[in-house]
């Protein structure tokens, strides 16, 4: 029984981790690195990701600037940038680029809420699913006689609180993103 219970508090935790990585990849007002983290870069006939083939610094609050390691892929760099959907404008002066970050506007601002919203209730439902696949796992052992009923009520009453306490991660994770994209 501890097995489920550990084996699905384990995928749980992992659910809101990969939520915290997608928030990361939402852009706000300000600068920040992870926005490129998803950003793939035609480098050596591959794609690779942005920050294995540059610096990236954040020396004012909303500009970020982008060293290339080989300044021969500035180019290919800039065309990733302009090609993501962070709509982001970088320019380049031959060594390095900077990308301004633009203030969002209200209605931006309101979009991101909305896709922050939908991320959150996907991480929801993920950890509603993993506990119901717990459920299923207990009911499994219960059949076939390898824990008592107790003990499923019990692992039940478990994952349940499991449940909560991460459903309530999620609140949070989502509540201070929400505040920082909200900010002007």
């Amino acid at each position: 029984m501890q097995d489920v219970i550990s084996s699905n508090e384990e995928r749980m935790k992992k659910t809101v981790a990969s939520l915290k990585e997608g928030f990361a990849t939402l852009r706000t007002g300000r600068a920040s690195a992870s926005l490129f983290d998803r950003i793939r870069v035609d480098a050596y006939g591959e794609k690779s990701p942005l920050n294995q083939m540059a610096n990236i610094s954040i020396p004012e609050a909303r500009l970020i600037v982008i060293q290339p390691w080989d300044k021969g892929l500035i180019t290919e760099i800039e065309k990733a940038i302009r090609s993501s959907e962070l709509s982001l404008n970088p320019s380049n002066d031959g060594k390095v680029i900077r990308v301004s970050i633009p203030p969002l506007t209200e209605e931006r601002r309101k979009e991101l809420v909305k896709v922050a919203k939908n991320q959150a209730e996907q991480s929801r439902v993920a950890v509603r699913n993993i506990r119901r696949d717990g459920n299923d796992e207990l009911k499994k052992l219960l059949k076939d006689s390898k824990i008592t009923e107790d003990n499923e009520t019990k692992g039940a009453d478990e994952l349940q609180k499991l449940t909560d306490n991460y459903i309530n991660q999620i609140n949070k994770v989502l509540e201070e993103k929400e505040k920082e994209i909200m900010e002007v």
